[in-house]
């Protein structure tokens, strides 16, 4: 199937003020996350005195449910509309927020309980980061021109960044003076909020699945979409190119999340940087992230070339200067104060940031070659495999410092070992993502789907001994 098959079949493109409707959803939804996963994590920790390791495991909580994305957009898949999937993970977002501010809150009172209720609440978060985020990723790659999947990356991911930071220091703002209370008063208005910017965001974009579908299903036979969950991962996973991209985003993820969590201590063991210094610092790397984002999103866009071959290119090349950054970083440990650490982390950023809109903008491109109607188990493999990331990353990268420090008995050579692990994760996986070719995937798909051996991959054996 061809990147522009959807959008051929009957469905008009969706224009740049459709796709900041759909950009509005994300930024509702990173609005819910960051109480949870920020403001939540320093009430635990600072006003209620708990272990660090509480929020922890609680946001590794929702990081492993959402290995059931490929099952939600199978759902996505099997009812041929992605928004009530939108709506509905939205809606049950929403809800586990405000459930999680109040099992915070109940922390004060009765650990248990409120353990007990943050607990379920992040599962619920889990679900409907999910379910939301797969459906819309699948919705923007139906209706969104292939020459602009770059820009509609770019407008999504920036709009869900503004939502973290509006909420941030919005409820950081009404929040004082905290109390229990207000905490869930402020998270219950702001899943209100969330989910009512939502529905209207989403609401009419979609148009009608049954007119889109009958040209195609006129020139090719209708083909069933009710096919068991297992059968339709089975069929995507035997697919070669979305089964090499699943470990590329796999691997290059944990790249990028593994410094999440030791560049600041970093920059303090090392540099002497203050607590503020490292704030500041981590802002710079930020600032990065968004240049670099909005880099790709110019470049990859329209007249600069066909845009899926455009982002396979971004994203091998964003690897490879992301690789170079860290390697920076790990040359730095040794140097010292003397050496530019604020010109690195700003490298880092910005090449993280093409990196991140890069592998988005193929996602989006890739969804919708091979078998018809499997966008959503396609995505939704994806996004699994990035969840496993985030929720490995952070912690594996603090981990391996440890690791590190203790056999090396050096906190500079446990960082620079870190940073140069990473860096190779980051090379290995450009090699990943110049193995991913989309457009053989319409020449091969069907055939390998149907019996037929890769036997020049080998990725295919565990494809085939799984069926």
């Amino acid at each position: 199937m061809s990147p522009t098959a959807h959008l051929a079949s009957g469905a008009r493109p969706l224009g740049i003020v459709g796709i900041i409707r759909l950009g509005l959803v994300q930024t509702a939804l990173g609005a819910i996350v960051v109480l949870t996963t920020s403001t939540l994590n320093r009430v635990m920790v600072v006003e209620f005195a708990l272990p660090a390791m509480l929020p922890g495991a609680l946001v590794a909580i929702h990081y492993a449910v959402q290995v059931l994305r490929p099952r939600w957009g199978h759902g996505s898949d099997s009812g041929g509309r992605a928004t009530p999937w939108i709506i509905g993970g939205m809606a049950t977002l929403a809800l586990s927020g405000a459930a999680a501010a109040m099992g915070t809150a109940l922390l004060g009172t009765s650990v248990a309980l409120g353990v007990a209720i943050a607990a379920l609440a992040f599962v619920g978060i889990g679900i409907g980061v999910g379910a939301a985020g797969t459906s819309l990723l699948v919705l923007l790659a139906k209706r969104v021109d292939p020459d602009r999947r770059a820009a509609a990356a770019t407008i999504v991911w920036v709009m869900m960044i503004v939502g973290f930071i509006v909420t941030a220091g919005g409820a950081g703002h009404l929040l004082d003076p905290f109390s229990p209370a207000r905490l869930v008063t402020v998270a219950t208005s702001v899943s209100a909020i969330a989910i009512v910017v939502s529905v209207l965001a989403v609401w009419g974009v979609e148009g009608d699945p049954r007119a889109m579908a009958a040209p195609v299903a006129a020139g090719r036979g209708e083909e069933t979409r009710k096919v068991p969950f297992r059968e339709a991962l089975a069929q995507v996973w035997a697919e070669p190119e979305a089964r090499r991209f699943a470990v590329f985003v796999l691997i290059s993820m944990l790249a990028y999340s593994a410094q999440d969590l030791i560049l600041e201590p970093f920059a303090g063991t090392v540099f002497g940087f203050t607590p503020g210094d490292s704030t500041k610092l981590s802002g710079v790397q930020h600032s990065g992230v968004l240049i670099g984002m909005v880099t790709v999103g110019i470049a990859g866009t329209g007249r600069f070339g066909r845009a899926l071959a455009s982002m396979r290119a971004w994203c091998i090349g964003g690897c490879i200067a992301s690789a170079i950054a860290l390697a920076s970083l790990a040359l730095g440990a040794f140097v010292g104060p003397g050496w530019p650490l604020r010109a690195c982390v700003f490298m880092l950023g910005v090449t993280n940031g093409a990196y991140a809109v890069a592998a988005i903008g193929s996602m989006m491109g890739l969804a919708s070659e091979g078998r018809e109607h499997r966008e959503g188990v396609r995505m939704g493999l994806w996004g699994a495999a990035q969840a496993i990331s985030f929720g490995v990353g952070g912690f594996a990268g603090t981990l391996a410092s440890d690791v590190a420090r203790a056999l090396l008995g050096s906190p500079v050579s446990a960082y620079a070992t870190v940073f140069a692990l990473e860096a190779v994760l980051f090379l290995v996986s450009a090699v990943l993502a110049a193995r991913v070719h989309p457009g053989r995937v319409s020449e091969r798909t069907v055939a390998l789907t149907e019996g037929e051996t890769d036997a020049d991959d080998p990725l295919y054996a565990p494809a085939k001994a799984g069926r």
